[in-house]
C-alpha cells in the first residue's frame, strides 16, 4: 500500500509533463502541416520540373532585363 502513495503523485505529474509537452509542441507548430510529409513523395518528381522551369524563367528574365552586363562579359 505504500507504493501507491508513491505512485499516484508519480503518475500525477507525469500526466501534467505529457500535457505541457503536447501544448508546447501545438504552440510550436509541429502539427501545422500533418500531409505535407506523407505526401511529398508523390510530388517530388513534379516539384523538380517545376522548380527546373521557374529557375530556366528567372534566369531569363535576368538576361533580358541585362543584355548589357552580358555583352560586357563576352569577348569580342
Amino acid at each position: 500500500m505504500d507504493v501507491v502513495f508513491g505512485l499516484i503523485p508519480m503518475m500525477l505529474f507525469f500526466g501534467f509533463l505529457v500535457v505541457v509537452v503536447f501544448i508546447w509542441m501545438a504552440k510550436s507548430g509541429q502539427f501545422d502541416d500533418l500531409d505535407g510529409a506523407a505526401n511529398s513523395i508523390f510530388m517530388d518528381d513534379e516539384f523538380d520540373e517545376e522548380l527546373k522551369k521557374k529557375d530556366a524563367e528567372v534566369n531569363s528574365a535576368d538576361a533580358s532585363e541585362h543584355p548589357k552586363e552580358l555583352k560586357e562579359d563576352k569577348p569580342s
